[in-house]
């Protein structure tokens, strides 16, 4: 249990049976009334976001989450395995906890994977990771970057808009969170 004075960005709340993770909160004060939390609250599993006010002071559940560094095996199934580098213990994922991450597992990647009673509750990959094109149209000569992008689909097989000028078997740099093109990278 906490308080509504220990509330902090990431940390995940138990209500009504649900978990949900704070994204922002903010202690209000009015002239007149008491003081009270406004949060915006981001259900773990559906990923639905809500706002909730609490008045200051109440008790609210705090649900134990551990967040671990683990590294991506290789998918099984319906499930995609992780390997906690610690104790050696592999942990399947169901294909929906791990979600638009997909698009950027590697085998061999890190991720940090949050658990909440041994259940997988999400994934978190880093902000940027680099992938090698695949396939794509061959660049003309002339073509720079502010002309314009093309469909490239890199290792995983994800397809990324990349600009005109960038080659089969370039290894470039995603944004995870919006899957765009952030740039090559020197082999």
């Amino acid at each position: 249990m906490a308080t509504t004075n220990d509330l902090k960005n990431g940390l995940v709340l138990n209500l009504d049976g649900n978990l949900w993770q704070i994204v922002e909160f903010q202690h209000v004060k009015p002239g007149k009334g008491g003081a009270f939390v406004r949060t915006k609250l981001k259900n773990v599993l559906s990923g639905k976001v809500v706002d909730r006010t609490f008045n200051a002071g109440v008790k609210v559940e705090t649900a134990t989450v551990d967040r671990r560094e683990m590294q991506y095996l290789y998918r099984d199934g319906d499930d995609f395995v992780f390997m906690d580098g610690d104790t050696y213990e592999q942990v399947p994922v169901p294909s929906a906890t791990v979600g638009d991450a997909a698009n950027f597992l590697l085998e061999g990647q890190s991720a940090t994977v949050a658990r909440h009673e041994s259940e997988p509750l999400f994934i978190e990959l880093p902000a940027a990771v680099i992938l090698q094109i695949t396939y794509t149209e061959p660049g003309l000569q002339g073509d720079r970057s502010t002309g314009g992008t093309k469909p490239a689909t890199v290792e995983t097989g994800f397809v990324v808009q990349v600009p005109l000028f960038v080659e089969p078997d370039t290894r470039i740099k995603v944004d995870t969170r919006t899957g765009e093109y952030l740039g090559r990278v020197g082999a």
